[in-house]
């Protein structure tokens, strides 16, 4: 069987998770929401890891949503199944304790784009074009969309795209905060990586301890907000890190972060 996932990690910290149905438009098919959780399993325990690039093979599409073909052959409750299956692997990827920067590769709608909206940083090549497109479909979005769409670029565009199911091109995505920056496809793959290496040059337990505080923080008011800052800083001030940093500040040469 021809893996739907691959899972890859080289010396510097930084991982990169394909998705590899191109044929299918990188469809979340069964098998692949499957081996998607085993592979974010293994990047949640790793402690080396210290960034993750989420994106897709082919040049196209970086996922077209939930694989339709195969929930046509379903029956209710299977399609209940796939769907909470879809929800709990996009919010794996959304509680995994390190940056995930989605380099989407093409176009991305319903499903595809919420498992983007799931990451912290996106970028796309500048061809793509995005959308929540439920509403067309007779169903609405079920794995975060509603949620995370309007915590991101706020509610009144967020309710407009969705109530539309209207499809908006990379250009229109970046002037709106969907996506952080656009590039071409030859060089999205590059600008990902320089981006990743950015992150993966701090202090991996500040990196962890900086995305926590920012996502519970979100959820809060501004003062549980600074509540939860102060309990996130304190996790960091007895570690080796914080005392390599200094070290490194005082000696001018670049910090070496062991994750200690």
């Amino acid at each position: 069987m021809v893996q739907s996932v691959e899972l890859n990690k080289d010396q510097s910290g930084i991982a990169v998770m394909s998705l590899n149905r191109s044929k299918a438009a990188n469809a979340l098919s069964r098998q692949m929401l499957n081996e998607m959780k085993a592979a974010l399993q293994s990047i949640h325990e790793d402690e080396f890891i210290r960034c993750l690039i989420l994106t897709g093979s082919g040049e196209k599409v970086f996922c077209a949503g939930a694989d339709l073909k195969e929930r046509a052959g379903m029956n209710e409750l299977e399609v209940r199944n796939t769907v909470a299956l879809i929800r709990e692997t996009i919010n794996r990827v959304e509680e995994l304790p390190v940056p995930v920067i989605c380099a989407m590769n093409g176009s991305a709608f319903g499903g595809g784009l919420e498992l983007a909206l799931a990451s912290d940083i996106r970028i796309a090549s500048s061809h793509s074009s995005f959308g929540l497109t439920e509403t067309s479909l007779g169903i609405i979005p079920g794995a975060g969309g509603t949620q995370r769409l309007p915590r991101l670029i706020g509610l009144a565009k967020a309710k407009e795209l969705i109530f539309t199911a209207r499809r908006i091109d990379a250009k229109e995505a970046e002037r709106i905060g969907l996506i952080s920056k656009t590039a071409s496809k030859e060089s999205l793959m590059e600008e990902a990586f320089t981006l990743a290496r950015e992150i993966a040059g701090n202090a991996p337990l500040a990196l962890r301890a900086s995305k926590k505080a920012i996502n519970q923080g979100a959820e809060t008011g501004l003062q549980a907000g600074l509540k939860i800052e102060e309990l996130c800083y304190g996790t960091i001030i007895d570690t080796n890190d914080r005392l390599e940093g200094l070290q490194a500040f005082k000696e001018k040469r670049k910090p070496v972060y062991t994750g200690h």
